[in-house]
């Protein structure tokens, strides 16, 4: 299997490279309106804006920000499919206009530019972000009334477009299959709250960089791609800042494209695609650790576990998991500077059970498989 990404750099309210309808799903967090760190960037956009916020005309300033944002939106109308996802990370700002502190509530903006495009919007999710808990109070710290509740939570806001998705060819079908999710998983990813996300997989590239691009951290991307796009799909994030959609398709067997306005930040992906066999095969090996564990505890609690992975030869808790496999990543080609392909390993050669428990054989009250075929060292 091989995988296709492009990045470009250019503004994505005009994704001219992208053609109509082409797109899956799109994973992006854009810069948010009325914080300080993206004042320059929209101002560059719109000269207005800085006129605003010279005369503290905040609610201006808000407005033509996210107008800036809308040409993008209007754009993602035009290149998703129907049926297709858009997952939009943004988080809302506070800020002191004039001695007058006040929230800016980018979230609600945005899911009013995309239902006005006739997005329909799904549940969101809360991203909560780790805090520094002894510094986190605003205002007047311990004295009421002028102390402020502290922001520690982003929102994933998501879309469709145009209904429910279809798959009717036969080959679709069966990418979906294999592009399952465990149960354990489903239930952790599908809530609607999130915590803080760390990790070694968030840990891509320099702090210095990951604070001027307002990065995510690759779990993130991670789990809404596994989450709303099957095997062979192509994911947009048209603010692709250190390219963490990119690395995360990359890992997740699927294609992607990704537009970036500061060609300095081109850096931090080209500086991390090396890594992305490894990341991508340890992320795997992760993942059926976990299920090895759950699957682990499920019998010794003496839980129902029905049924069994075909690939893994590992028990599974449903019938929609016996068909799901990784992809693990053997190599990556450059084509040219702005394009990639990775090459996922053939499963010929790898066979990730890897002492995974199976049903087979009983040892000392735990289910055992009995090995067979080539074992795989994930590194």
């Amino acid at each position: 299997m091989e995988s296709t990404h492009r990045l470009i750099v250019g503004d994505a309210a005009d994704m001219a490279e992208v053609d109509s309808q082409s797109i899956d799903l799109v994973v992006t967090s854009p810069p948010y309106p009325m914080i300080e760190m993206w004042d320059e960037l929209f101002c560059a956009g719109d000269p207005a804006i800085k006129g605003a916020l010279a005369e503290c005309d905040s609610n201006l300033a808000f407005e033509r920000m996210h107008r800036i944002l809308d040409r993008v939106w209007n754009e993602l109308r035009r290149v998703v499919k129907p049926g297709g996802i858009a997952c939009i990370n943004v988080g809302d700002a506070t800020r002191t206009i004039d001695g007058h502190f006040q929230l800016f509530a980018n979230h609600a903006r945005v899911i009013s530019a995309l239902r006005d495009l006739g997005f329909t919007q799904l549940p969101a999710i809360l991203w909560r972000k780790p805090t520094n808990a002894p510094t986190k109070f605003m205002g007047s710290g311990m004295l009421p009334a002028g102390a402020y509740v502290t922001l520690e939570h982003e929102y994933i806001l998501i879309f469709r477009l145009n209904g429910k998705r279809v798959f009717d060819a036969d080959a679709l079908k069966m990418a979906r299959r294999r592009s399952a999710f465990f149960w354990e998983e489903r239930n952790e990813w599908f809530s609607d709250v999130w915590f803080n996300l760390r990790g070694a997989t968030q840990d891509l590239d320099d702090t210095g960089t990951r604070e001027r691009s307002g990065a995510f951290p690759l779990a993130l991307p991670y789990r809404l791609i596994n989450m709303f796009s099957v095997k062979g799909d192509t994911v947009l994030d048209p603010f692709l800042g250190t390219g963490t959609t990119m690395l995360a398709a990359m890992c997740c067997g699927r294609n992607s494209m990704g537009y970036e306005v500061d060609p300095g930040l081109q850096t931090a992906l080209l500086r991390n695609l090396n890594a992305v066999p490894q990341l991508a095969n340890r992320i795997i090996e992760k993942r059926l650790r976990d299920h090895e564990a759950f699957i682990r505890e499920r019998l010794e609690n003496k839980a129902a576990v029905k049924h069994h992975n075909r690939f893994y030869d590992c028990p599974v808790v449903t019938q929609q998991e016996v068909d799901l496999r990784f992809e693990p990543v053997d190599h990556l080609h450059f084509i040219g500077s702005d394009r990639f392909k990775v090459i996922h390993a053939s499963h010929d050669r790898f066979d990730a059970s890897q002492g995974l428990p199976g049903k087979r054989e009983k040892t000392a009250g735990w289910t055992r498989m009995p090995r067979k075929g080539r074992q795989l060292k994930l590194f």
